[in-house]
């Protein structure tokens, strides 16, 4: 259990996802791979991700990242990204019961991909028409090596410009303020803290593991940091 860098709970359902980091790497890796060898975005595209806290949400954004493709999860229209007026994106990433509701806002992309974020990233069902299953496509994947070249601080990290040198000095600076350190598990309430900034980065920044829970139960918050030996809680 302190192995893994990402936990991921429901507690409506009772599920329970744990990724050590190279699991996670190796998803990342695979989304990498996805957006860049098979789909032929280049380092600067564009990737839209409405999606959830949650450990795929981590390894979407991850890869994107390690492949040099900004990023746009704030929500489409504060990022100018409106589907009659901003620029297309390469792709977009939306959570499954969004979709009925959220098509007509979701601006256009050359690939679109589903995510059920069903357990242990099984098939979505009922996959949508124009929409590929991330799940599905990102585990043909799985073995990539990362992306070589790495990331440069001067490239934008969002489709907003800002970079992923900025990007980084705001995530330490806020694991900083809250007293995030290496070694620490920091349980997060996934309804209350949707923001990457807050929930991936500032923790993985710090060197600190992620504990994401999903319609949390109070009642079973205490057992919960016993359990997961979670150090800090952020409702």
């Amino acid at each position: 259990m302190s192995e893994e860098l990402v936990t991921f709970f429901d507690d409506a359902t009772g599920e329970r996802v744990g990724l050590t980091a190279p699991d996670l790497g190796r998803w990342a890796a695979a989304t990498a791979e996805l957006l860049t060898a098979e789909c032929g975005l280049p380092r600067g595209g564009r990737a839209g991700v409405l999606l959830p806290p949650h450990w795929q949400t981590a390894a979407v954004l991850l890869g994107a990242w390690a492949a040099g493709i900004e990023v746009s999860f704030r929500g489409w229209s504060t990022a100018g990204l409106g589907p009659e007026t901003g620029p297309a994106l390469d792709a977009t990433f939306v959570e499954r019961r969004r979709v009925g509701s959220w098509l007509e806002d979701v601006p256009p992309a050359r690939h679109q991909f589903v995510l059920g974020l069903a357990p242990s990233g099984a098939p979505t069902p009922d996959v949508p028409a124009g929409y590929r299953d991330f799940p599905q496509a990102a585990r043909s994947h799985l073995g990539a090596p990362p992306p070589a070249g790495g990331i440069g601080a001067g490239e934008n990290a969002t489709v907003d410009g800002t970079t992923f040198g900025e990007y980084g000095a705001v995530a330490a600076e806020l694991a900083r303020s809250r007293g995030i350190s290496a070694g620490d598990r920091v349980l997060f309430d996934t309804a209350a803290q949707e923001e990457p900034l807050i929930w991936l980065m500032a923790p993985l920044t710090a060197g600190a593991s992620i504990v994401l829970c999903a319609n949390l139960d109070r009642s079973q918050l205490d057992t919960r940091i016993a359990t997961e030996r979670v150090t800090q809680v952020a409702l």
